[in-house]
């Protein structure tokens, strides 16, 4: 008989120094077993919301956190029962490998094994009277035995109700609201839902059952809204996860870097009947083509022109760093705040490529599935407030980039058009720029450019 050991996932550090993240869902339940980097639950960092996959191939034995916890990195989050001799097994089929540490899958943000075994251990709080040993994997299992850690267990005198009632039952938010408008204990509920979550027809069948007032028991057949009943006056959300990250970040941008915001108005009716062309364009069939796309190309030409926008102050070395490649963050508003995720060497990419790319960020966006490293390294930013009807704005830069820019809506205006006037297309362009690193020439002639690439499309040639 195969011998199996306990092994514990905790939670990694998924990029960035982040100290914490919260389960957003499990993708497996107790009892099930899972495949090696099978995605077994998603997990909400300060930026994104990102897929965990599973570092072991076993099954599934305890779940440590329920939905809706933000817990810190390094805590215990999912336990496996794994077989123990699965590094034996590799080593015998690569035996000249035998002498390597061997590391555990590369996962994102999980890194290599701590080979080191001092590391600090929690002083416990209560005195343990028993213990139980639970093997920690703190080395490979080819290369060195398993430490055995004790685990602090109750008292022996403690009454068996209170261990079975450590955790509380797994319900949803509006379930446990149900529950205490009916006066139901939720410890009396079983769950017959994923894992023994508590349901609504759950608390609904306990009230049924006659345990309960006829006037409970008329509620409890009435249909609940999972949001804020009628008669509620405020609705207050818990500030977390992308909302908490953004203005943490924004807060910081707005009073560290002094921001200037410029303004101008351009007639972008040649642009938009250049992209009514490219739509019809068999190079350009199947691609989504926006007037972002165009305003995105205008602002990669025109830093060839204006590098000094394309960088960063940096104040720990007394620096500046400028950028001799383009990732281009777009800001997309998404269901869990605003996100700017980038596009990685923009500057390489042909127009075809771009809309290719601006279309997949987007879309991977709004979806909540950007990964932390499509969210960090930015070099400078575009915000499409147009889309909201919006002509013009004072966007707070995106922090660690020099400038950003906001693209307002595009209007039929009465317009000055060969010394008459006519109706034409126009948008407004706002530039916000750091004036620690960029003056206001520079940030002129930046804004200039890009008005006159939209206003008159062959001027690409001039400045490409």
């Amino acid at each position: 008989m195969t011998a199996t050991m306990i092994r514990e996932f905790r939670l990694p550090d998924l990029g960035e120094g982040l100290t914490e993240s919260e389960i957003v869902s499990w993708k497996v339940g107790v009892g099930d077993t899972v495949s090696l980097n099978q995605i077994i639950a998603e997990v909400e960092t300060a930026k994104a919301v990102v897929e965990l996959p599973s570092p072991f191939a076993g099954v599934i034995t305890a779940l440590h956190e329920q939905p809706g916890t933000v817990v810190e990195v390094g805590k215990p989050i999912v336990s496996f029962e794994v077989k123990d001799d699965a590094g034996n097994q590799t080593a015998a089929a690569a035996p000249a490998e035998a002498a390597l540490p061997k590391r555990e899958p590369n996962l994102v943000g999980y890194g290599a094994v701590v080979e080191s075994t001092g590391r600090p251990v929690r002083r416990q709080r209560k005195p343990v009277e028993t213990a139980t040993p639970v093997v920690v994997d703190t080395k490979p299992a080819d290369t060195a035995t398993p430490i055995v850690e004790p685990v602090e267990t109750k008292p022996a005198d403690t009454k068996p109700a209170d261990t079975a009632s450590a955790e509380r039952p797994r319900s949803t938010p509006p379930v446990r609201k149900l529950a205490k408008d009916l006066g139901v204990d939720l410890e009396s509920v079983a769950g017959t839902g994923p894992s023994g979550l508590i349901t609504r027809d759950d608390v609904r069948n306990f009230v049924g059952g006659g345990d309960l007032p006829a006037a409970a028991q008329e509620l409890a057949a009435q249909e609940v809204p999972p949001a804020s009943p009628q008669g509620e006056r405020e609705v207050r959300t818990p500030i977390k996860g992308v909302r908490k990250f953004t203005a943490a970040a924004m807060v910081s941008s707005a009073f560290t870097a002094p921001h200037v915001t410029e303004f101008l108005t351009v007639d972008v009716t040649p642009a938009m009947e250049l992209l009514a062309r490219l739509k019809e364009s068999k190079a350009f069939a199947g691609h989504k083509l926006t007037p972002l796309t165009l305003v995105a190309k205008a602002v990669l030409i025109a830093l060839r022109r204006n590098p000094g926008l394309n960088a960063k102050w940096d104040e720990a070395n007394q620096e500046i760093v400028q950028f001799n490649y383009v990732n281009l963050g777009i800001a997309a508003a998404t269901p869990r705040g605003l996100t700017v995720p980038n596009i990685k060497d923009a500057d390489r990419l042909a127009l075809v490529e771009l809309s290719t790319a601006l279309a997949e960020l987007t879309d991977t966006a709004r979806a909540g599935k950007t990964s932390p490293e499509d969210l960090s390294g930015g070099t400078i930013s575009i915000t499409n407030i147009g889309v909201f009807g919006i002509d013009a704005g004072t966007p707070i830069l995106n922090p660690g980039e020099a400038a950003i820019l906001a693209m307002g809506a595009v209007r039929k205006t009465p317009w000055e058009y060969q010394d008459q006037v006519a109706l034409r297309q126009v948008m407004t362009l706002s530039l916000s720029f750091d004036h620690r690193l960029v003056d206001g020439e520079q940030g002129s002639r930046f804004l200039a450019d890009v008005g006159a690439l939209l206003a008159d499309p062959g001027m690409a040639f001039a400045m490409a």
